[in-house]
């Protein structure tokens, strides 16, 4: 029983050890790895031409963030570079979390997506975007989605 608990605490010092060696990787600015706009807004400049990107949990878009307690931060400040496809402002609500994926950010090798619910005035429904607070990746807006001018 002893060595059970000892290997147990060795195995979680061992995973809290990696997650902090991965935030010392050399991000754009001292919290992120991507240019801001202002402190609740990322700067976007493409819309993906990729049509699972950011709407499937397959392909989620990777704010980072989580290593340092900016990860849900971080999902706002992309959500807030948004617009409805024709600029119209969105609107958006944390769904919950879904659908583990495998991340050296995670714990255990493993993390959860947020899945957030998007909407604007004339939509027929909301839009699920998946974002992965764990790791980091390039941002781009979803297709079918603009970005919110500055």
């Amino acid at each position: 029983m002893k060595y059970s608990l000892l290997s147990v605490a060795i195995a979680l010092l061992m995973s809290c050890a990696s997650s902090k060696t991965a935030k010392t990787s050399a991000p754009k600015s001292s919290t992120t790895r991507a240019t801001l706009l202002n402190n609740q807004t990322f700067l976007l400049t493409e819309i993906s031409d990729d049509p699972t990107y950011g709407l499937t949990p397959n392909n989620p878009i990777q704010v980072g963030g989580a290593a340092n307690s900016e990860g849900p931060l971080n999902e706002r400040r992309f959500l807030n570079a948004l617009a409805g496809p024709n600029k119209e402002p969105i609107s958006y609500f944390r769904a919950g979390s879904c659908c583990p994926v495998k991340s050296d950010n995670g714990f255990m090798g493993m993390a959860m997506l947020d899945n957030y619910r998007v909407t604007w005035e004339g939509s027929k429904d909301t839009v699920s975007i998946f974002i992965n607070m764990y790791d980091f990746g390039e941002l781009k807006a979803p297709k079918g989605f603009t970005i919110k001018d500055k």
